[in-house]
């Protein structure tokens, strides 16, 4: 299995997010939005991918929003390590939470946001249906 990145595809700026990193950083991962994951074979529940970006390594290790980042970054190598260490030093991680959980929260006024990022996925269902794969 390969590791696979996680993302909520129902949000313009998390998809904005995923496609840059599919084009410009050379992970191995699967760049999976979470609405056609299987939430159950990667051992994530919807509470996880509701709250932040995971990463589920091919060990089965499973991390969250900036450490799910750092993740990312450290297995793209070369000069993306750098910063997916520099993630994961404890000074950075302590800014690098409450700064993810302001963006998560702000991410629909932020460039290529809409409504829809704001509302937890159970008001989405309601306004345009249930999520697929679910």
């Amino acid at each position: 299995m390969k590791p696979t990145f996680v993302y909520d595809g129902d949000c313009s700026f998390c998809t904005t997010c995923a496609q840059f990193i599919e084009r410009r950083i050379p992970s191995h991962a699967t760049v999976v939005p979470w609405q056609f994951a299987d939430l159950d074979r990667l051992g994530l529940t919807l509470e996880q991918v509701e709250e932040a970006v995971q990463w589920v390594g091919t060990d089965g290790t499973v991390a969250s929003g900036p450490d799910a980042i750092a993740l990312l970054l450290r297995d793209a190598g070369r000069l993306w390590e750098v910063p997916g260490r520099a993630l994961q030093l404890k000074p950075v991680g302590l800014l690098a939470w409450p700064a993810y959980r302001w963006i998560a929260g702000h991410r629909h006024l932020l460039p290529g946001g809409t409504a829809a990022c704001s509302l937890p996925q159970a008001q989405r269902d309601k306004l345009y249906g249930t999520a697929a794969g679910q």
